[in-house]
């Protein structure tokens, strides 16, 4: 069992930066791919990156690309989602959800947090 923990979202003006955190607790934290996922009012949950266990192997959505970084610290059970460029339509509930694949299907990932909202001003 892992417990998902998000935090470090907000309001900021667009072209501004955010850095998500997600602490997890439980079993095996370095065993698991991790992901994050948004969901927008009125649309459906979608991938924006994911980090292999050791941290080598990253995968990320396209829309986001060269603005936003995963990566993650085993020795703390954290990993991090640093935005940049942010923009208007970046605006949803973030999402952590820990798995076993490295991949962008949310229906894989076994464990999710509660999300922590994140508004983009114009």
């Amino acid at each position: 069992q892992v417990q998902l923990i998000e935090s470090g979202g907000g309001l900021v003006q667009a072209g501004g930066s955010l850095r998500l955190s997600c602490v997890a607790s439980g079993r095996s934290f370095n065993m698991h791919v991790f992901g994050w996922f948004r969901q927008a009012p009125g649309k459906e949950r979608e991938f924006v990156a994911a980090i292999s266990w050791s941290g080598g192997n990253r995968l990320y959505a396209d829309s986001v690309k060269g603005r936003f970084t995963i990566s993650r610290d085993n020795a703390k059970n954290t990993v991090y989602l640093q935005m940049n460029s942010l923009k208007p339509e970046d605006t949803a509930v973030y999402y952590c959800a820990a798995g076993g694949r490295l991949i962008s299907t949310p229906s894989v990932y076994d464990y999710w947090g509660q999300g922590t909202q994140v508004t983009v001003s114009s």
